[in-house]
């Protein structure tokens, strides 16, 4: 087993490499403007493209230091060193106050740009907690709750970014009002299904296709008890969004650097040149972690039954419906699932993780990115006196994997192209 799972984080590692700024971001980057480039980076690749953004101007393209200004922030332990640009690192999933400085800063940013300036937006998974600019009447403290309760809801991602573009003042196209009428040009890391511009880090520089009643709509289908101030919030007009067509949008681009197809592609390589086919199940998964563990499982079982040597590779983000007082996140919490579906059987390993390197946890830097799982962990915990289904109904499959030594500890990847799931199914 000790083979299966070096490949297994082999095949993770090379999911990363394919997402890395350094590599996917310098072909895109745009040629300086006659005025001023103006540099906003948010989420948790935004150190790393920020870095690399300096390094292609400063360095390679010998523009005066004076003619480029901005700022990064993305989550605590995912800074990087920059030269000229200022770093913040903020609070991740829930904001904290570091995340209203650098919104704050990034607003006034795009205030300040010219129609000969370019403002240079570059976005990730994360930047929707990193910038937080609550829209008027609303409290830091409230926004704070929002994000809570929607994180334990099991709202997918898109409807959690629905909720919150109407609750802010540079989410959902308004960061491209503020730099308006200063042309915008938008490259970002995709970490969600479908790579759709407005949700990746709330789209705060595209038009923004949902409404308040949609969020609405979202606060009672998850029957979520907010503050009388979100509330008014998203009943008052004056928050809906800028939508396709405004002319706000006029001068503002937007590309990808990197897809989550792109890090699969990766991993499916390196699984094929060791000799495993490959099941390539989509980037784009959504759903209750464990029960799409489930379902993995039975896939995997039916492979077995074929005498197939086959790599199970899958992308997404996976939600968890928070009902236990345990810790962990979707790609744990789907990691112990599987591994209660798979218990007795043999030549099988499986690998869940985060490819920004952190899986649920308490906002830390060092917090688990995922698991790994055999046929061979049910028993293993049995034998220590752990019973992998009470873990499971308490949330807390940190607490389980860690009891195992089977946590990936991988720490800050300094990119993000959301969940990783890999099962490799060998011949006994």
């Amino acid at each position: 087993m000790k083979e299966m799972r070096a490949l297994l984080e082999d095949l993770f590692r090379a999911a990363v490499s394919a997402a890395q700024p350094a590599t996917c971001l310098p072909p895109l980057l745009p040629p300086m403007p006659r005025g001023r480039l103006i540099v906003l980076a948010a989420g948790k690749a935004a150190g790393a493209m920020a870095e690399t953004a300096e390094a292609h101007y400063l360095a390679r393209c010998h523009v005066e230091p004076g003619r480029i200004a901005g700022l990064a922030v993305a989550r605590h332990g995912y800074g990087r060193p920059l030269g000229l640009l200022r770093m913040i690192e903020a609070g991740h999933p829930v904001p904290d106050e570091a995340g209203l400085e650098a919104a704050a800063r990034a607003l006034a940013l795009a205030d300040e740009a010219g129609a000969d300036d370019l403002v240079l937006v570059l976005l990730s998974g994360g930047a929707s907690a990193n910038w937080i600019a609550p829209a008027s009447g609303i409290s830091f403290a409230d926004k704070q709750a929002v994000t809570r309760a929607l994180i334990r809801s099991g709202a997918t991602i898109g409807e959690i970014n629905t909720v919150r573009k109407h609750l802010s003042r540079i989410k959902g196209g308004r960061l491209a009002c503020h730099a308006f009428p200063a042309p915008v040009a938008t490259i970002a890391i995709s970490d969600v299904p479908g790579d759709d511009p407005s949700a990746i880090g709330s789209g705060p520089t595209v038009p923004d296709p949902t409404t308040l009643a949609d969020a609405r709509a979202i606060v009672v289908r998850y029957a979520l008890t907010l503050p009388h101030s979100v509330e008014r919030a998203l009943a008052d007009g004056a928050n809906e969004t800028p939508k396709p067509g405004d002319g706000v949008f006029a001068q503002a681009q937007f590309k990808l650097a990197a897809r989550p197809a792109d890090a699969l592609r990766a991993a499916a390589a390196k699984a094929r040149a060791a000799g495993y086919d490959c099941i390539l199940l989509g980037d784009d998964l959504q759903g209750e972690a464990r029960e799409v563990a489930v379902a993995h499982a039975k896939l995997a079982r039916d492979l077995r039954a074929q005498g197939k040597r086959a790599a199970i590779l899958s992308g997404g983000e996976l939600t968890v419906t928070v009902r236990g007082a345990g810790r962990g996140g979707p790609n744990q919490e789907y990691a112990l699932a599987l591994a209660i579906a798979l218990d007795g059987m043999p030549a099988v390993a499986a690998l869940a993780a985060d490819t920004d390197g952190t899986d649920g946890g308490s906002g830390s830097a060092d917090d688990p990115a995922g698991a790994c799982v055999t046929g061979e962990t049910v028993q293993r915990a049995r034998a220590r006196g752990l019973d992998p289904a009470v873990f499971l109904a308490d949330n807390d499959a940190t607490g389980f994997f860690a009891a195992l030594g089977d946590l990936l500890m991988t720490g800050p990847t300094y990119t993000n192209v959301n969940d990783f799931r890999a099962i490799l199914v060998d011949r006994p």
